[in-house]
Formats: C-alpha cells, structure tokens, sequence
C-alpha cells in the first residue's frame, strides 16, 4: 500500500493569513491497552485538539449479528456505524479551525516547541487501520499491545453493557484481535507498535516526541511536502 508523502497538511484558516497545519494521529489497539487514556494524556499537551473515540460510533445491541455460541460479535467492523465515524472525521479535516480550543494555562510546551501553530486530531479505536476508507488519513499510527494474560485481566475488572458473558473473551474478543492484527500487519505499513504495560506517561512522551522532532525538522527545511 502506497504511503503519503507527507507529514502535515496546509489548510487554509479563515480570518488569518496564510496557512495553518492539521496533523492526523491514529491510536489503535487491543481492548483495554490503555488507548483512551493515552489520548486524554496527549490532548493536555496540544492547546488545538480533537478527540474522535470508535467506541462512540457502536450499534445497538438489537442491530450486532450472534455467532453460533451466541456471542454479539461487537469486535468486528460491522457491529459500528463506520460511514458515520469517517464523515466526522471528514468534517473536522474540512474544517479544523472549528475544533480550536483555548489553550490550557501553565501549558510548558507550546511556546517552546510551536504545539499551538497546529490542529490535531486523535482518533482512538480497536479497529483503525483495518478500515480501507480511513487509510490516506493517517499522518501518524500508533498501536497498543499487552499480552493475553494481562488484557484478559484488564478485560474483566471492566463493566460493559451488555456484560461479557462467561467465555467471551477467549471466544470472541481475543480471537478476533488475532486476526484483525493479522490482516492489519499485512495491509498497513510504518505503524509503531508500543508495550501497552508501559507506563502511560512514557508512552505519551514516546509519541509527543516523535511529533515534535517531526514538526522541528519541516521547520528547519522550511518545506512541507504536500499530498
């Protein structure tokens, strides 16, 4: 699959002069990884953010198919309203200027590292990169892991609704974490896995990191590749 040439994007900002940058982070995973954590972590350190959650986007209950054993098979793309998710997320990319927030009091990075001059948009969810229409968005895509073990663990001192029923985990959730990863790593290219049992604060680090020495090396070329 063909990557973009690019990192950030130009778009146009009504009222001011010139252009502003948007940047688009993917933040996938297994259940329970730690993925909303990480993006509520990440939306303290930029003053322009968004935050699109998958989960906000699940059918109800009446409408998620059975499989034989009867489990609702919620882990798989049809149990989700996903045209619905790609126009928000369409939207936002038309226009970002709308999502421009305050910026937080005491925020130590943005001066210093020029955060405020750009638009973000963090999308977290358990199927991301699976999703073929979403594929050209990506500016930046990062997956969560943990181990069987510790994500069943996790799994079960959550409440869902509906609750999982006894063998659920091992009968559907995990297995279709399989195979979804399996066909992920086939189709995507340039996705930095990280160790979900990591301390969040260094994984929030990781990546606001990467997207700094991004941001400070198209500012020292003085270039910004387009699409």
């Amino acid at each position: 699959m063909a990557e973009k040439a690019h990192f950030l994007r130009l778009t146009e900002e009504p009222g001011c002069k010139g252009t502003m940058k948007t940047l688009v982070i993917g933040l996938g995973g297994v259940t329970n990884g730690g993925k909303s954590t990480l993006a509520g972590k990440l939306k303290k350190l930029f003053p322009n953010c968004t935050i699109i959650s998958q989960d906000d986007f699940f059918k109800p209950e009446s409408e998620v198919a059975k499989d034989d054993h009867g489990f609702l098979q919620y882990d798989v793309l049809d149990a989700l309203y996903m045209e619905t998710m790609v126009a928000s997320i369409r939207s936002w990319m038309t226009k970002p200027e709308d999502s421009a927030l305050p910026r937080p009091p005491n925020n130590t990075h943005d001066d210093q590292t020029g955060a405020k001059d750009i638009r973000v948009l963090i999308i977290e969810g358990f199927l991301l990169f699976n999703y073929k229409p979403l594929s050209d968005i990506w500016d930046k895509k990062y997956f969560l892991t943990i181990p069987y073990e510790e994500c069943k663990r996790r799994r079960s001192n959550r409440i869902y609704s509906p609750p999982d029923p006894p063998g659920y985990f091992d009968g559907h959730v995990w297995p279709m974490y399989q195979k979804h990863r399996r066909e992920m790593e086939e189709n995507e290219a340039s996705i930095v896995y990280l160790d979900g049992t990591k301390p969040q604060e260094d994984l929030c680090s990781r990546i606001y990191n990467d997207i700094m020495q991004e941001l400070e090396k198209t500012s020292e070329q003085g270039i910004i590749m387009h699409a």
